[in-house]
């Protein structure tokens, strides 16, 4: 059997001492050892295939590399799993690992998978949404280091991490005012849904300012209503020029609505959608807004880090950019 490789092996490859190698792999080496140095250890340790032990260092320093997530539905589900992925990725390269219990949408398993992570010592917990929310986070996990991701506290007593839904709904508004469009129409979501309040907040705000006109069609999220609204709005006598959609269901939907009408997308028709869903997206050619949730889960788990390492959280609602992507379904209005 292969003898295991130890710190020795790597200080002795590198050409450094064993609190070094120790220094290095445990992220304390700046303005301690030279930069040369740490390459010269993070290289052995590769070679060498080295793994720190991390029982050992759990005890050392009174911690359990873990981080507690209490999910609502992510973990059994198929929405939002870039957010828990991005966060393991993040937590991995500085040596962490994730421990994920999802509660199903039960606040009693909430509360029971607060008190289940905090009994194995994890040293800071995240709660994560799978559409936006506001959480009440019980006393239990606000004792601990915490924070909250695609969810806010309504009482402001631990920060969230959030994408920028009012951004996306104005910039994408503005691609279709860039493109000349001056009749649109935005299927929007339904009520009760948070983001889509703040998605017509940004879309509102773009069309103020451009004093183009646009008519706001109650629809909701799935292929269907955006091909039964879709089809509604389109055909008449003067349809709009381009159909801002609330999300990329919706716009498969309309494109579905405007073949049955003979319209070609861009020619006769623009169309924007919301999430850049990869099984819908990419195959319309669909310009659409991401939703960021890989970036959000990276940004929660570097600022538990950040706080496990003495940095201070921020509080309130972190905002996290929700950019444009450009596709083929927009083009200038037929004059």
């Amino acid at each position: 059997m292969a003898r295991r490789v130890t710190s020795h092996d790597v200080a002795a490859l590198a050409g450094v001492s064993r609190s070094a190698v120790s220094l290095v792999l445990n992220g304390r080496a700046e303005g301690v050892i030279s930069a040369e140095n740490q390459a010269a250890v993070r290289a052995a340790a590769k070679e060498l295939g080295y793994r720190p032990n991390g029982i050992a260092r759990s005890l050392r320093n009174a911690a359990t590399h873990t981080i507690g997530v209490i999910t609502d539905s992510i973990a059994s589900g198929t929405y939002g799993g870039a957010m828990i992925s991005g966060a393991t990725d993040v937590a991995a390269r500085k040596g962490y690992l994730l421990l994920a219990i999802d509660s199903h949408q039960d606040r009693e398993l909430e509360v029971e998978a607060v008190d289940m992570l905090r009994a194995r010592q994890c040293d800071a917990l995240l709660f994560a949404a799978e559409g936006l929310h506001s959480w009440q986070p019980p006393e239990s996990f606000l004792a601990e280091k915490c924070l909250l991701l695609n969810a806010f506290d309504p009482q402001g007593r631990v920060a969230g991490v959030v994408g920028d839904e009012e951004v996306g709904g104005r910039r994408a508004t503005e691609l279709l005012l860039e493109a000349g469009h001056r009749r649109i129409t935005y299927l929007t979501g339904t009520d009760e849904v948070i983001a889509n309040g703040r998605r017509i907040t940004g879309h509102r705000e773009a069309i103020e300012r451009s004093g183009a006109h646009s008519t706001l069609v109650p629809c909701g999220w799935e292929i269907d209503a955006g091909l039964e609204t879709g089809t509604r709005v389109l055909d008449v006598a003067e349809p709009p020029t381009a159909i801002m959609c609330a999300n990329d269901r919706v716009a498969a939907g309309v494109f579905l609505a405007a073949a049955r009408l003979g319209l070609r997308i861009p020619e006769d028709l623009s169309v924007v959608g919301y999430d850049d869903d990869p099984n819908v997206a990419p195959q319309l050619g669909l310009s659409t807004v991401l939703l960021p949730h890989r970036a959000m889960g990276e940004r929660a788990a570097s600022l538990l880090l950040e706080a496990l390492d003495g940095k201070e959280l921020p509080t309130g609602e972190i905002p996290v950019d929700s950019p444009m992507v450009r596709r083929e379904s927009v083009a200038a209005p037929r004059s």
